[in-house]
């Protein structure tokens, strides 16, 4: 920035006071956007959530509604899209009218701005709704269930989820200041992050998926074997699709692909919001990357600590494929 200041014929030192100025101003806004977090029967969440938790809660959803569930960075926006191209077909066009938390708007994200607020979207958008959230079971509208709604589960393992989870708060200027990576780590092992405990999370809706019309699905599997996955999800959503069709949905919601499709790469989020120079919306969307991140204590640590957590429900998680 200097060097083109100076181009300009604008002095060194003036350069350097204004580049301080731009520095400070940035860091003013993203304390102005950051939200503190606020609890809800002992659930982390984002304050304006909490704000307007009245509305969440009292959310109508319909027989003909399906809700995509996850814990944060866990494979949402994957699964939205696979999701979008199965009940479409072959009308791949269709799955670019729009960006993708337009098409399916975030439940519990609430705010004056109804340009910005999942609920407001859902409540004037007609059935069936395609609808995102990151609540834990318990926190899941009771309207759902009454309404024997199908629920998708996307499950990632509980290492490359936190590094995930990490990145993607350092460069959302809503959420809460990550800190350091060591600091992170211990408030995602004692469900101290945003929609709380992860261990909860995954365990929740595992519980439950026997006794309600809920497909659970492990980021893992997604990876190693999509065409058979995304069959899965096809067959659950009372779709015949022809094999051709199953591939070229694989095809488009590759990491590549996706990464590259400004409908579903969150890149029309604003800068204020998307600090994209911390980090991609899309960063890396690999099975084992934690082991750029965690250090050999690290993971001995947290390895005894996810042993007692996970002693009461044996869930088939892989760190690796």
């Amino acid at each position: 920035m200097i060097h083109s200041l100076r181009q300009n014929g604008v002095p060194p030192t003036q350069a350097k006071a204004r580049r301080l100025l731009l520095l400070t101003a940035r860091l003013n806004m993203e304390q102005q956007v950051r939200s503190p977090m606020v609890e809800v029967k002992g659930v982390p969440l984002l304050k304006p959530i909490v704000t307007h938790w009245e509305r969440v809660e009292r959310f109508i959803a319909l027989p003909d509604d399906l809700l995509i569930a996850t814990y944060p960075k866990a494979g949402t926006t994957w699964t939205q899209e696979i999701v979008d191209m199965i009940l479409n077909h072959t009308d791949f066009e269709k799955c670019k009218r729009a960006p993708i938390h337009d098409r399916m708007p975030f439940l519990e994200m609430t705010s004056p701005n109804p340009a910005l607020s999942g609920i407001t979207k859902l409540e004037t958008m007609d059935p069936p709704r395609v609808i995102k959230t990151h609540l834990p079971f318990q926190l899941v509208p009771t309207s759902f269930w009454e309404a024997n709604c199908k629920v998708i589960y996307m499950a990632r393992n509980a290492k490359d989820n936190a590094v995930s989870y990490f990145h993607f708060d350092r460069m959302n200027l809503v959420q809460p200041e990550p800190g350091p990576w060591p600091h992170y780590l211990d408030k995602f092992m004692n469900g101290k992050l945003g929609w709380g405990s992860w261990y909860d999370h995954v365990k929740g809706f595992w519980r439950e998926k026997q006794k309600k019309n809920i497909l659970y699905l492990f980021y893992e599997d997604m990876k190693e074997n999509p065409h058979q996955e995304v069959e899965r999800i096809s067959d659950f959503l009372g779709q015949n699709l022809p094999k051709a069709v199953i591939a070229e949905i694989v095809r488009r919601t590759t990491f590549a692909a996706m990464r590259d499709n400004p409908m579903a790469n969150y890149s029309t989020v604003p800068e204020t919001i998307f600090d994209r120079r911390a980090s991609e919306f899309m960063r890396k969307g690999e099975v084992g990357d934690w082991q750029n991140h965690f250090t050999p204590e690290q993971n001995a640590m947290f390895d005894t600590h996810y042993q007692t957590m996970m002693a009461d429900e044996h869930i088939p998680f892989r760190f690796l494929i």
